[in-house]
């Protein structure tokens, strides 16, 4: 499949962008952190997991990437069910150009969803750092 190798590079990169970011910020990140199975019975992981080591309030991040437009986006409404079946609050983590204006908007109204650009912030908040 064309640009897969770029796309599984992109998205691996912005989830260690993503677990190097939370480091910065003072918390713990785990990498692929199983959580059990989804419905059809593959194996669940989280991209990053972040904690506060004081609180010990902890976010699971899922880290979608997409440097040009394709079908790649369309698993991420997906992604947002599945994380109601994690043991901990999810986020969805995005970049790049290939994302479409509707997806985008889909992605913010769900409140579940923010730019890496908007990252640093957002974990400041929901972290109270």
């Amino acid at each position: 499949m064309p640009g897969r190798a770029r796309a599984v590079r992109g998205g691996t990169n912005l989830r260690d962008r993503v677990a190097a970011l939370a480091r910065e910020l003072g918390l713990a990140a785990e990498t692929e952190v199983e959580v059990g199975r989804r419905l059809w019975g593959a194996r669940r992981q989280i991209d990053v997991v972040a904690r506060d080591p004081k609180t010990r309030l902890t976010l699971g991040i899922e880290c979608k990437y997409q440097a040009e437009p394709g079908t790649a986006q369309e698993k991420i409404p997906a992604t947002i069910e599945d994380m109601k079946g994690w043991p901990i609050r999810g986020l969805v983590v995005f970049e790049g150009a290939g994302f479409t204006k509707d997806m985008v908007a889909f992605l913010l109204s769900t409140g579940k969803a923010v730019e890496f650009r908007h990252l640093p912030k957002w974990l400041e908040l929901y972290f109270g750092l």
